[in-house]
């Protein structure tokens, strides 16, 4: 401790020069920061981004290539299968990770996870479902796997030379740095990686699709690609909405998105909808957690259950429909909702010479070229090589063919055995390698008809040298290879398509505003003063129209609509609230209905005191103060863009009048206001202006005596007072006049 506060004591460095403490042994060392990230952080994350998280050219991560490697070594490309844990086993003597790690990743390899549209591994037993958290993989103890038949591509000619081998982590064994692949692997499985800064996500490709792309490429390095390679295609299935543009900037550019969507099928029968491919990105039960959500919400009401159906047929979702539910209009809503259409996101960040690139689907196809044409002139070269010094030896064997008596006596009258291949060389006049080999014939392989069918095969073999020395001087050769290689890749493991395409323009995509005017239906809506809203359906209202109430509360607004149509409850502390009829469930006469405040989560102690109906927003509001003032504002100006539930300042608070009344108004037309004192003043609307403010204090336009307010006003109804143009104000503010009935009241009680 003492040592640690003299370090405290030294001067400190200045801000900028940020210091990195490190403790080991009791001895505190200052470090910068930039020393720390550039001796230990740089090497992790280069380390995450070369060996472990992003693909290279072969279409393999380290894990992956460790795993199929010690598979190939085991024997499983064409024996029976093994348990899982052994594989697991003998691939830590390659991979230095924990078996939980080196099994999920055979897992994924796997036929039976269904993760990759041409799978690898022939896996027998539970291997869990790549579209499904909860069917988890059973242990490697209880698993058996092998090769698949495709995995023989991947192996072909490893053993000529074709790709460098590197030592393991223990020096004990080699493995292989690539794999010579003979088909673009790298484009035909999805690859997922999560790096230090970068990331890759390469969406699978149709196999068939690619090697014949990567033909015409090789053959017209400007070959549209678009014409032979559609579209991805996955090992789920779905549907790949095709945007022309945005997949051309994929196969370029190697980023982009596209949309994929789920397969149905409709059960007449039992009412039902039945999913039965989804998108690669989501999960079984992202979907129902989904759905169980919207139909909680009020929002997915044309589902009655859903459950999840999958056996060993495959994957199936049923969900059941209410009466009368049209599945492909509701489809179309569980399309723009849930999972059932998600994005896929490209990235092709690929490991190049060691180096992360993004790469289109061009430019990753004549990578691959280039390096399956390294692969190929290696493999030229080594059977080159081993054809030449087979050649030699034959030639050799073809001189002991002049004498073979003079070769037995040779080696009988050498008197020590070391002396035996230097008396052949000199006898014969070859040298010490074909004297070797001659040295080390059989006894019986002495015979003229044994060294003549042997010395015959020189012919053979100088043609086939010929042959392999043209195909290293001619690329058009070595091109002629790789594509031949392809054909019978295509020929042995092409499928057909599992995603269908569907053009962006035959695209039905979900209308709310449609959707909704199909649902609609004839309601009766009912507001009480006591901030109490009912939806009654007309054949309920007929049966009872006798309003269920508290005490004390009255029907303020009674309407005949539409169930869709959308609501403004203004309370009175100036602020708005916004919902549509469809949010209301609906009730009988007999019953209180919704508590307003409640439904709509109003603050507390706040209360709905107006409601205004509207279907499109159009027409303006009147806003009437008890002072005789008048606000006329646009109902546009309650229109948002968003789902907003909530607006403040829907109208003046601070003007020191309350609100007493709120008109609706679609059209210019006459409104009557009334005051306490009997006077009524019928003014035209259209002598208002418009204010762009909603809690504008709005324009005088009825003068009170002192102590006189107004009480009500609605719209007026022509021919409802009698004389009435003694009641029209001529200009406003104006007085209005008193009815000659109210007038002799007045009168009688001066009196």
């Amino acid at each position: 401790m003492a040592k640690k506060k003299t370090e405290d004591k030294k001067p400190r460095k200045s801000a900028s020069q940020s210091k990195a403490y490190i403790e080991n042994a009791g001895v505190v060392l200052n470090q910068e920061i930039t020393d720390t990230l550039e001796t230990n952080y740089m090497p992790y994350a280069m380390s995450v981004i070369v060996s472990r998280a992003i693909p290279e050219i072969d279409g393999f991560k380290p894990s992956h290539r460790k795993l199929l490697y010690t598979m190939y070594k085991m024997g499983l490309l064409t024996g029976q299968r093994t348990k899982s844990a052994n594989i697991v086993g003998q691939t830590m003597k390659l991979n230095p990770h924990g078996d939980a790690a080196i099994y999920e990743t055979m897992v994924r390899l796997s036929r039976g996870n269904e993760a990759l549209l041409h799978p690898y591994v022939d896996s027998k037993g539970n291997f869990g479902k790549a579209y499904s958290h909860d069917m988890a993989y059973a242990a490697s103890r209880y698993t058996e796997a092998k090769l698949d038949s495709l995995s023989a591509e991947l192996f072909r000619d490893i053993d000529k030379d074709t790709v460098d081998f590197v030592d393991n982590y223990d020096n004990t064994m080699k493995e292989p740095t690539l794999f010579p692949v003979t088909f673009p692997s790298i484009l035909v499985n999805s690859n997922l990686g999560i790096a230090v800064g970068m990331a890759c996500n390469i969406c699978s490709f149709n196999l068939e699709e690619v090697c014949n792309t990567t033909i015409e490429l090789i053959k017209n390095p400007k070959h549209d690609i678009s014409l032979t390679l559609k579209a991805p295609d996955f090992a789920g299935g779905g549907q790949i909405i095709y945007n022309q543009d945005e997949m051309e900037k994929i196969y370029e550019t190697g980023r982009g998105s596209f949309k994929v969507r789920a397969r149905y099928r409709y059960d007449a029968k039992n009412n039902c909808l039945e999913i039965t491919e989804i998108p690669p990105t989501t999960t079984t039960e992202a979907i129902i957690d989904k759905v169980v959500e919207l139909v909680k919400a009020g929002k997915l009401k044309e589902v009655a259950d859903m459950r999840d159906e999958t056996d060993l047929s495959g994957l199936t979702l049923a969900i059941d429909l209410k009466r009368g539910v049209d599945p492909d209009k509701l489809m179309q809503k569980l399309y723009r909702f849930t999972p059932l259409e998600d994005s896929f996101s490209c990235n092709f960040n690929v490991l190049i010479a060691g180096t992360p690139r993004v790469l289109g689907v061009r430019s990753l196809l004549e990578e691959w070229i280039a390096f399956r044409t390294m692969c190929v002139k290696r493999r030229v070269y080594y059977d080159l090589d081993k054809k030449k010094e087979k050649l030699h030896l034959l030639e050799g064997l073809e001189k002991i063919l002049l004498d073979i008596d003079q070769a037995i006596k040779i080696v009988r009258e050498t008197k020590e055995e070391v002396d035996v291949v230097p008396n052949l060389m000199i006898g014969f006049g070859i040298d010490e390698v074909q004297a070797e080999y001659v040295a080390e014939i059989k006894l019986r392989h002495l015979n003229r008809e044994y060294i003549i069918k042997r010395t015959q095969e020189i012919s053979d073999l100088k043609a086939a040298i010929e042959e392999l020395e043209s195909i290293l001087g001619n690329d058009k050769k070595v091109k002629n290879i790789i594509v031949a290689e392809l054909k019978e890749v295509i020929k042995k493991h092409g499928k057909p398509r599992k995603s269908l395409l569907l053009y962006k323009e035959d695209v039905k995509h979900y209308n709310e505003e449609e959707h909704k005017k199909a649902e609609e239906y004839a309601v009766h809506l009912f507001f009480t003063k006591g901030g109490y809203f009912k939806k009654i359906t007309p054949q309920s209202y007929r049966m009872s129209s006798e309003q269920y109430l508290k005490d004390g509360d009255a029907v303020q607004d009674h309407l005949e609509c539409s169930s869709g149509i959308n609501l403004l409850f203004f309370t009175d502390q100036g602020q708005v609230y916004k919902s549509n009829a469809s949010e209301f469930a609906d009730t009988k006469a007999s019953t209180l209905g919704d508590f307003v405040p409640v439904k709509l989560g109003m603050d507390e102690g706040e209360s709905a005191k107006f409601m205004i109906a509207t279907s499109d927003y159009s027409g303006f509001l009147l806003f009437l103060y008890e002072n005789g003032k008048v606000a006329k504002v646009s109902l546009k100006a309650y229109e948002t863009k968003t789902n907003r539930k909530k607006l403040i300042n829907a109208y003046n608070t601070k003007a020191g009048s309350p609100l007493v009344a709120i008109l609706a108004l679609t059209e210019e037309q006459e409104v009557q206001m009334n005051a306490n004192g009997g006077r009524v003043l019928i003014f035209h609307s259209g002598a208002l202006l418009e204010k762009t403010t909603k809690d504008s204090q709005g324009v005088q336009v009825m003068t009170l005596k002192k102590g006189d307010v107004v009480e009500s006003a609605h719209a007026y109804k022509e021919g409802s007072l009698e004389n009435e143009h003694r009641y029209k104000a001529k200009s406003l503010p104006s007085r209005g006049n008193i009815p000659p009935v109210v007038q002799m009241t007045l009168e009688g009680m001066e009196e």
